[in-house]
């Protein structure tokens, strides 16, 4: 028997297909990009030319400097499509959405402040299981340095994560970890701490689940 979630995870995908996959490249511009963004990370990132936009635009987001909220929800005007009671009709009906409607304001300047909100939230409630997809999504900003002390052998090192996260209503949130941890699948971080190597890392991590429970992430190293 088919769950909710894979057939959700379908009808999106099919509606990725169906909303992006004929139209031509006079057309692509016709949508909001976070729009299809969130169509796309909901279906898995479907194989078609602008689910590819919508994910290097989601990469490039995270992308120094400044580092970005790779989803800004508050972009796509879903308010129309709340009539619709099935969560993939809506989404079909949030790519079809013309990106001449007013978008919200735009996010602050990055900035270094230990717990900040970025934007707003969506314009529907966002706050149910057929939003978890967005809850999913993890942004963490790594710099560390270790080496040792050439006078003493001392070994000095520094490690200071920032933490990016999405509230129920789909609004971006920084906070500092107070014990930095990062993803296992993480690159850079394997020997910290241990007899002290020298290593110099700085880097943006994103992670997130569709909305069938499947995993992906990016890290990009700066």
């Amino acid at each position: 028997m088919i769950n909710a979630s894979s057939r959700l995870g379908t009808l999106v995908t099919i509606a990725v297909l169906f909303v992006f996959g004929t139209q031509g490249r006079a057309q692509e511009q016709t949508y909001p990009i976070d729009c299809a963004i969130l169509l796309c990370l909901s279906g898995g990132w479907p194989a078609s030319a602008p689910c590819a936009k919508a994910r290097a635009e989601f990469i490039r987001r995270i992308t120094p400097w400044p580092v970005e909220p790779p989803l800004q929800i508050w972009r796509c005007p879903m308010h129309a499509a709340l009539e619709d009671p099935d969560p993939a009709l809506r989404l079909r009906r949030i790519a079809e959405i013309s990106s001449t409607r007013p978008w919200s304001i735009t996010p602050e300047p990055e900035t270094l402040h230990p717990a900040q909100a970025v934007g707003l939230g969506a314009d529907i409630d966002v706050s149910g299981k057929a939003f978890d997809f967005i809850r999913s999504i993890d942004v963490f900003h790594v710099q560390a340095r270790q080496h040792e002390s050439g006078e003493t052998g001392d070994c000095n090192s520094y490690k200071h994560v920032r933490h990016g996260t999405y509230d129920a209503t789909g609004q971006f949130r920084w906070s500092l970890i107070n014990r930095p941890v990062v993803p296992p699948v993480f690159q850079g971080l394997e020997h910290y701490g241990e007899h002290c190597p020298t290593l110099w890392v700085r880097s943006v991590f994103v992670d997130w689940e569709d909305s069938e429970g499947r995993y992906g992430f990016e890290q990009v190293d700066y």
